[in-house]
């Protein structure tokens, strides 16, 4: 099983945060650093103040080595599909071909509303986000030295020289994550590589929602094998009951439930056997979503009681 980390920095974290929790990612062997791309945390102040995803990526680009990295998930509202590609690209390159777009329709009216940004009904944002999407590969595939061109409802490219390319040929891993029934696993079937289970998905629907986009991929042509499934979950982990329930508190307090139903809360042994567990539903790798960024010993007793028996 592969293991990732993944941290909402809008609940309130600094670049510095931020480049600390993925130095100690990569230090302690997590294979990727995924954060969150959201400009408002619900009820929650977020002192002091959002960071923009890609900025941050661009920045750890340059600041780490090995370990890839990521959005989960990039929102469509936010970023024209033109624009987005030249950064993706961009990034990849600084990182010597190390990211990986996560994309989604977003969610949170919220903070649409906050910064000025138009939030259209959830139709069409999924369809804005299946041309973000053709859009996107259709730029990065193109050959160097020849245009692209695009005309749909909501976006048209003309004569585009579609530059730059990614470092990553055809283009950087696209994933693709959610719990709608029909057009999420078309989606993920006609244009990601990894699919992934959102940190609220309760087991009887993942194990559902899992079937419904194996489903998809076999009736796009596409071997099993080359859709990767994944899921986020909250951690919280302890060396006893006691230690569990004290990092357990604060996570309640900024996501109500998150933490009753994810496997990686609990003692190393009890973390162990949870995420066995995911095997068997097929759940191949494992974003723990860390959500208190200053407690990096907690990632430190995951990657070294947890992570070296489930590889």
């Amino acid at each position: 099983m592969d293991f990732r980390v993944v941290v909402d920095p809008q609940f309130g974290a600094t670049y510095a945060d931020q480049l600390a929790v993925a130095r100690a990612a990569e230090d302690l062997g997590f294979s990727a650093f995924f954060r969150s791309d959201h400009y408002l945390a619900p009820g929650v102040a977020g002192l002091p103040g959002p960071t923009d995803s890609w900025v941050t990526l661009g920045a750890l680009a340059r600041e780490t080595t090995r370990i890839r990295l990521g959005t989960m998930v990039t929102s469509i509202t936010f970023r024209y599909p033109g624009p987005l590609a030249i950064t993706v690209a961009q990034v990849d390159e600084m990182s010597t071909g190390r990211i990986e777009l996560g994309i989604g329709a977003g969610w949170l009216e919220d903070e649409h509303r906050a910064y000025g940004i138009p939030f259209p009904t959830l139709g069409e944002r999924f369809d804005r986000l299946a041309e973000q999407l053709g859009i996107l590969t259709g730029l990065w595939s193109t050959p160097v030295g020849e245009t692209f061109d695009y005309r749909g409802s909501y976006y048209t490219l003309a004569d585009s020289p579609a530059l730059p390319k990614p470092l990553q040929r055809p283009h950087p891993p696209i994933i693709v994550g959610g719990m709608g029934a029909k057009r999420t696993p078309a989606l993920a079937a006609q244009f990601a590589s990894e699919f992934n289970l959102p940190g609220l998905a309760q087991p009887d629907a993942a194990a559902a929602q899992l079937q419904r986009v194996a489903e998809a991929v076999a009736a796009a042509g596409r071997p099993a094998e080359s859709m990767v499934y994944s899921a986020v979950f909250a951690l919280c982990i302890g060396r006893d009951d006691k230690e569990v329930a004290r990092r357990a508190d604060p996570v309640r307090r900024l996501i109500p439930g998150v933490t009753d139903i994810s496997p990686l809360v609990g003692t190393p042994g009890q973390v162990v056997d949870r995420c066995g567990a995911l095997s068997e539903l097929g759940i191949q790798r494992v974003y723990a979503w860390l959500l208190d960024m200053g407690d990096l010993e907690q990632l430190e007793l995951f990657a070294t009681s947890v992570m070296p028996h489930l590889r």
